[in-house]
């Protein structure tokens, strides 16, 4: 009797999760069952392998969803993180395992003691960020921790970014991930951090001009504004009395400094619709957020608000995306700016087909041992394929796929709802993800924290 996975859902980062279970199939003796709305656009050697069954789901079709969950062993669910919990829910009536590459949500996080009660395996965060960030920090925490040190200082970034060899337009950045998270980042709350010991807060309107510098080996500079909440896992990394604890996004340096001129202009906002944006030129766009003139054009208006000059590199960056054409229409009904601005960005910043995209990850993990203070620093960099394996595709799908493996063997037992940050997690994880070139070089550097002449800051 073939062992049954089902995957719920086929996005962008699937490519490598699906060829690793395939892969596996004969030796682990499984048959994966691929469920999504649209299977058809899968490709011809993953419809037609032997240890695969394809199957079109609505997963808004309670029956027909149930009766898939039913008749497998575990579950992966690649859908967006909203529709995890018709998953889950079903999950813990019929006594499956389920594994997500999303943030734990507060509907998932009430089914934990339902999970430990049934001896459940709810694994999420278990993709790149989050997932590996979490498995290569606790890795080199617990390390620490067992030379009797004490952690003072921790901070993580992360980027989805363009590889060098594609990176050809001036915002050095293309979409390798869903796009609305790139155009909404950052906003519904403010940026909240610790740096020695001090609470630090960035409101959205400033998050953009906050940045900080970092330098990765082979790859040069690249600058990092913080996450929303940088101290959601502070207790579950157990860093409660940390000085430090700082999480960002990296880009390529000047990509901040620009994307702001979109936040001040007001383009990133998403809570309210322009009704007539269907059939509206982008040059038409761009003028609702600037004032009448009887005079002035769309051009030198926008240059007055926000300050550029025409020999500026940021002038070239808009006129870069077409943003004053007149031709090119807007073809979304009652959009949000947000929306408007991500369709217009996305002519100009998909991936080509032969394009390969690039992820940069990036800690700093301070600590006190034999009274001294000491400073590890490591990161890893994962050039993708092309645009279906990319880098984004392989570091997420991968820990999914063999965190689910894992699961089916018993190696991973502990129950509920939770996220890859025990041993027993991690260090098959990370073991297996250095034959497939996803692994973390480590440098000793001096501890400066941020008062290095002890000056309050």
């Amino acid at each position: 009797m073939r062992r049954k996975i089902l995957v719920v859902g086929t996005g962008k980062s699937t490519a490598y999760l699906l060829d690793y279970l395939l892969q596996k199939a004969e030796a682990e003796n499984l048959h994966i069952t691929i469920c999504d709305l649209n299977p058809e656009v899968l490709p011809n050697r993953i419809k037609l392998h032997t240890s695969c069954t394809i199957l079109k789901l609505d997963i808004f079709n309670d029956k027909e969803r149930s009766k898939a969950i039913e008749q497998t062993d575990i579950v992966i669910s690649m859908l967006p993180a909203r529709f995890h919990i018709k998953v889950a829910v079903d999950c813990i009536q019929f006594t499956k395992h389920l594994v997500t590459a999303s943030y734990i949500s507060d509907e998932i996080m009430a089914l934990d003691q339902q999970a430990k009660e049934k001896g459940l395996v709810f694994m999420n965060e278990i993709g790149l960020d989050p997932g590996i960030d979490h498995m290569s920090a606790m890795q080199v925490i617990d390390n620490i921790r067992e030379r009797g040190g004490k952690i003072i200082l921790f901070e993580s970034f992360t980027g989805g970014l363009v590889a060098p060899e594609s990176d050809n337009n001036l915002w050095n950045y293309k979409f390798t991930w869903n796009p609305r998270n790139v155009v909404v980042a950052g906003q519904g709350g403010v940026a909240k951090f610790i740096q020695e010991g001090t609470y630090k807060y960035i409101p959205y309107h400033k998050l953009f001009r906050r940045t900080e510098f970092l330098d990765v080996e082979g790859y040069g500079k690249f600058e990092v504004y913080a996450n929303r909440d940088s101290l959601k896992y502070r207790e579950a990394y157990g860093l409660e009395n940390v000085l430090t604890l700082y999480r960002g996004t990296m880009r390529r340096v000047g990509f901040s400094k620009a994307w702001n001129m979109f936040v001040q202009l007001g383009m990133t906002d998403d809570s309210y619709t322009i009704e007539n944006s269907e059939g509206m030129s982008y040059r038409e766009f761009v003028n609702l957020f600037l004032p009448y003139s009887p005079t002035n054009t769309v051009e030198l208006k926008l240059r007055h608000y926000l300050k550029i000059d025409q020999d500026d590199i940021m002038w070239e960056k808009l006129m870069e995306l077409h943003l004053f054409d007149s031709k090119r229409k807007i073809e979304l009904k009652n959009a949000t700016p947000a929306q408007i601005l991500q369709r217009i960005l996305e002519d100009s910043w998909t991936l080509a087909s032969t394009d390969k995209d690039m992820i940069v990850m990036y800690h700093k993990f301070g600590y006190e041992i034999n009274g001294k203070k000491e400073q590890i620093d490591s990161n890893t960099v994962v050039i993708g394929e092309d645009r279906t394996y990319t880098a984004m595709a392989k570091t997420v799908g991968l820990p999914v796929a063999m965190a689910t493996l894992l699961i089916l063997n018993k190696k991973i037992t502990t129950p509920g709802v939770q996220l890859p940050i025990r041993r027993e997690v991690y260090e098959p994880i990370l073991k297996q993800l250095k034959n497939y070139g996803i692994h973390f070089k480590e440098y000793q550097v001096p501890y400066l924290g941020y008062n290095p002449d002890s000056v309050a800051s």
